[in-house]
């Protein structure tokens, strides 16, 4: 077997495997069975394929909407567990009561090939993976810190200002075990399309310049002396503070054009740089994000691995049960056309996969234990790809033309809402402290020392009451942000 020298994961955002893959007709991929549906309110809703993109109302996914759409309206988690009965049977009514949506059948819908051609011309013509799950029944923030240290120090939920209060006193969200890029010896380099709200900057040990903006990729990748054995990408996540729109993360709000796009320019920089033949992509989904998925989420192996801070584990949730199946292509001409694999995985897989090869010891006993992506690298030499394999439409093409790959410039809306509080959006204190995170790292004013500019800094957040004043906020840090990185690139 030919070796796999360059690990690279793109984890983009709320998306089930059913509702993105479903409908592909990729042959043996497990897919619903026929009359498949959810019930709410006496009225049955079918898996259908009339996708609603971009979504008008964004469905739930924190720990107790998860219990409810896969155990049925009105479950509940035991403080403690065990995890109730699942039956995958709760999406449309999580979605009509939590989620407050009008049309319950919406997270039933699954995308056609023509929707997603990207896509699906990639998982045809090297390795879809059907039963990668999400490694834990919730939300984003959690769920892709297990992607980078094997867990998430417990966290079950979505950070609240308080929790990241915390982690600003330490440098950042920390492992007992550390992070992968905490790891001697492993080179690794992250790339954003948003700089400023990178969830990977959130860890302990990452610096802001640590984050190389997405349109330096395929500049990067074209040496042939690449050095990183890992690669983690993230999108950008678009307008945070209104609707998500704008971005290339396929937030349910925003769509799928621009996350389409940005798998194309991160294959196409691959497959046209000298390292295509060493390198393996991962693209995956960090979690469900409330939309259906049939398969009922299997029993996992607990990190073992104790919190870090105070209140992280809300529900005393043992971590012994994966979340509900995203959609998982693993891309590398050392994989054969076609292939389906229906092991089970999780987003330590490709942490699993660092260290099987590259000799490295577990994080934690979830990546130990998880299964790795080197078996599907099974041909002893890369095989010739199609340069043309992924073929677009004209309008389709037009569209991905103007999908910007990096945010950082761009124009910042008025907040929706001005005047909600932030805790009533369990996404703001996570972009605050990437923000405040950020503000600290940068260079203090002129005259000013270190220790006055980080204390501002702390002063600055907590005057920050409402979306209004986070916007405001953020635009200040982005201006100093994007300023101080012309400076340093000239």
């Amino acid at each position: 077997m030919a070796p796999i020298e360059h690990l690279f994961v793109l984890m983009l955002e709320n998306r089930s495997f059913d509702h993105m893959l479903g409908s592909s007709g990729i042959p043996g991929i497990n897919i619903p069975p026929a009359g498949t549906s959810n019930s709410w309110n006496g009225t049955s809703y079918p898996v259908g394929t009339s996708p609603v993109d971009p979504m008008k109302v964004d469905p739930k996914h924190e720990f107790p909407d998860v219990v409810e759409q896969l155990c049925g309206h009105g479950e509940t988690y035991p403080y403690g567990g065990p995890y109730p009965h699942i039956n995958n049977s709760g999406f449309a009514a999580n979605f009509a009561t939590s989620a407050g949506s009008t049309s319950p059948g919406d997270v039933m819908q699954e995308f056609t090939p023509d929707c997603l051609p990207v896509l699906n011309a990639l998982a045809r013509e090297f390795a879809v993976c059907d039963a990668w799950h999400c490694s834990l029944p919730g939300p984003t923030w959690p769920n892709r810190f297990f992607a980078l240290g094997g867990s998430s120090a417990q966290l079950d939920h979505s950070p609240t200002t308080a929790e990241t209060t915390l982690w600003e006193a330490v440098d950042g969200f920390k492992y007992q075990n550390g992070s992968v890029f905490q790891v001697s010896g492993l080179n690794w380099k992250i790339y954003a399309g948003n700089q400023l709200f990178t969830l990977a900057h959130a860890l302990q040990g990452i610096h802001i310049w640590n984050v190389t903006p997405f349109t330096d990729f395929a500049k990067d990748v074209a040496n042939p002396q690449y050095p990183a054995q890992f690669t983690w990408i993230e999108p950008n996540y678009g307008r945070v503070t209104t609707d998500y729109v704008g971005g290339n993360s396929q937030h349910p709000l925003d769509g799928i054009t621009g996350g389409e796009a940005f798998i194309k320019a991160t294959y196409d920089a691959l497959r046209n740089s000298p390292i295509w033949s060493s390198s393996m992509l991962v693209i995956i989904w960090d979690e469900h994000g409330g939309f259906f998925d049939h398969a009922a989420p299997p029993a996992a192996t607990s990190p073992g691995d104790s919190a870090q801070f105070a209140g992280a584990n809300r529900n005393a949730f043992p971590f012994n049960l994966y979340g509900p199946r995203v959609p998982a292509v693993v891309v590398s001409p050392l994989i054969p056309p076609g292939t389906v694999s229906h092991t089970v995985y999780d987003h330590t897989s490709p942490l699993a996969t660092l260290e099987r090869l590259f000799g490295l010891s577990p994080l934690t006993a979830r990546d130990a234990r998880a299964a790795d992506l080197l078996g599907l690298a099974s041909l002893p030499a890369a095989r010739t790809v199609n340069p043309n394999l992924i073929s677009l439409s004209p309008a389709v093409a037009a569209a991905h033309a103007q999908i910007a790959l990096d945010s950082l410039d761009m124009p910042v809306i008025p907040a929706s809402r001005p005047n909600d509080p932030i805790a009533d959006d369990r996404n703001f204190p996570g972009f605050i402290y990437l923000a405040a995170k950020t503000d600290k790292e940068l260079p203090a004013p002129a005259g000013v020392a270190a220790i006055e500019h980080v204390a501002s800094v702390r002063e600055r957040v907590k005057r920050i009451r409402t979306r209004g004043d986070a916007h405001d906020y953020f635009v200040e840090v982005r201006t100093k942000l994007a300023a101080s990185r012309r400076k340093r690139t000239g």
